[in-house]
C-alpha cells in the first residue's frame, strides 16, 4: 500500500471556488465575498490541504493588532469529515505555528470554537491552546450560539511601564 501524501497549496483565483465549497460543507456558518477577496491577498496565511491531490481541507488566518501586539487569528481551519484523524489538520496548524515562529513578532494565536465542538477543542489543546474566554451569542443563526476563545500565548505581554532589556 502506498503512503498517502498530504500537501499544502496556495489559494488562487483558480481554486477559490473549491475553498468556498469546502467551507460550505465543513462549517455551520457562511462567509461573505469580502472574506474570500481578503483570502486571495493572505499569502502564506491561507492554504488548501491536499490528500493525494484531492482538496480536503483549508486554513485561513489574518493578522490582528490589539494593544500594540500582533496576534494571529485563525478564521477557519477545517477538513472534510472522511479525512479527519489523518494528520491533515495537524499539518495545517503546524504551517501556521511555523509561520508565526519564523516571523517572531506575534504575541499569540487565537480562534473561536463553538462550545459544543469538543473534538476541535481537544485538537487545539494538543497544540498548547487554552480556553481563555467564552463569548455568549457569538454566532448568528446557529445553535449553540456561544463560542470559546482559544488562545496560544507565544510570548508574554510586555508591561509598557517596564523598560526594555
Amino acid at each position: 500500500m502506498t503512503r498517502a501524501t498530504i500537501e499544502l497549496g496556495d489559494v488562487t483565483p483558480h481554486n477559490l471556488q473549491q475553498l468556498k465549497r469546502l467551507n460550505q460543507v465543513v462549517f455551520p456558518v457562511s462567509y461573505n465575498d469580502k472574506f474570500y477577496k481578503d483570502i486571495l491577498e493572505a499569502g502564506e496565511l491561507a492554504k488548501l490541504a491536499y490528500y493525494n491531490d484531492i482538496v480536503v481541507g483549508a486554513v485561513c488566518c489574518r493578522i490582528d493588532i490589539l494593544d500594540g501586539s500582533r496576534r494571529l487569528y485563525i478564521m477557519t481551519l477545517g477538513c472534510l469529515a472522511p479525512y479527519r484523524k489523518r494528520g491533515i489538520g495537524a499539518k495545517m496548524l503546524e504551517h501556521v505555528l511555523n509561520f508565526v515562529e519564523k516571523d517572531g513578532d506575534f504575541h499569540s494565536i487565537f480562534l473561536h470554537v463553538q462550545v459544543n465542538n469538543q473534538s476541535a477543542i481537544d485538537f487545539y489543546k494538543k497544540f498548547g491552546f487554552e480556553i481563555v474566554e467564552t463569548k455568549e451569542q457569538y454566532y448568528k443563526r446557529i445553535e449553540p450560539a456561544d463560542a470559546h476563545v482559544l488562545m496560544k500565548l507565544l510570548r508574554p505581554q510586555r508591561n509598557l511601564s517596564e523598560p526594555e532589556k
